[in-house]
C-alpha cells in the first residue's frame, strides 16, 4: 500500500522503444485480449476442467498489462484511496460531533427536566403559600370579629350602665329635710 501522504504513484513500466509511443488503452486492452485468447486455446489437462499454461509467458504477459497501465489510471486509483481515507476521516468527524451532539442534548434534557422540577416546587411552593395566607387572614378576620364583638357586649353593657346612671341623676331627689330652725 502507497504512503497516503505522497502523490499518486509514478508508472513502474519495463523500458519500451521509442518508435511504440506511450501505452495507450486500446494497447492495454489488445494485451488483455491476447491473454484471453491464450487461455482459451490453452491445453486441457486430461481427466479434470484444468488448463495447460506455460507460466513464465502468462506471468510475463501480465506484469507487461500491468505495466502498460495509463498513468490516469494509477492517478485514479491514488484518489480513490485518497477520497476512502478522506471519507472516513470525515465520518470519524461526523462520529464525533453526533456523539458530542447527543451528550449536549442530554445534557439539555437534564437541565429542562430540573427546571421543569424547579418550576413544578415553585408552584407547589406558591400554592401552599397562598393558602396558608388566606388560612391566616380568614383565622385573623374570625379573631377580629370575635374581640369586636366581646368589645360591642362590654360597649353595650357600660353603655347601660350609663343611662341607669343618668336616670338616677335626673331623679327627683326626695326633698331634703327642713333643718330646724331654732329661735
Amino acid at each position: 500500500m502507497d504512503d497516503p501522504g505522497t502523490s499518486p504513484p509514478a508508472a513502474a513500466q519495463p523500458p519500451r522503444a521509442e518508435a511504440e509511443g506511450p501505452p495507450t488503452l486500446g494497447h492495454l486492452l489488445e494485451l488483455i485480449d491476447e491473454i484471453i485468447a491464450d487461455v482459451e486455446t490453452a491445453r486441457s489437462v486430461p481427466l479434470s476442467g484444468h488448463a495447460m499454461l506455460d507460466r513464465d509467458v502468462m506471468l510475463s504477459k501480465l506484469r507487461r498489462a500491468k505495466a502498460e497501465l495509463p498513468e490516469d489510471l494509477r492517478a485514479a486509483r491514488w484518489m480513490v484511496r485518497k477520497r476512502e481515507q478522506y471519507i472516513a476521516r470525515t465520518n470519524e468527524k461526523a462520529r464525533e460531533m453526533l456523539e458530542t451532539a447527543r451528550e449536549r442534548a442530554r445534557e439539555m434534557v437534564q437541565e429542562s427536566f430540573i427546571v421543569r422540577e424547579a418550576v413544578e416546587e415553585a408552584n407547589r411552593l406558591v400554592r401552599s403559600a397562598e393558602t396558608e395566607s388566606s388560612r391566616i387572614r380568614l383565622e385573623a378576620e374570625d379573631f377580629a370579629e370575635r374581640t369586636y364583638e366581646e368589645a360591642e357586649t362590654i360597649l353595650g353593657e357600660l353603655l347601660r350602665e350609663l343611662r341607669a346612671s343618668r336616670a338616677e341623676l335626673h331623679e327627683a331627689l326626695p326633698p331634703e329635710p327642713e333643718p330646724p330652725i331654732s329661735y
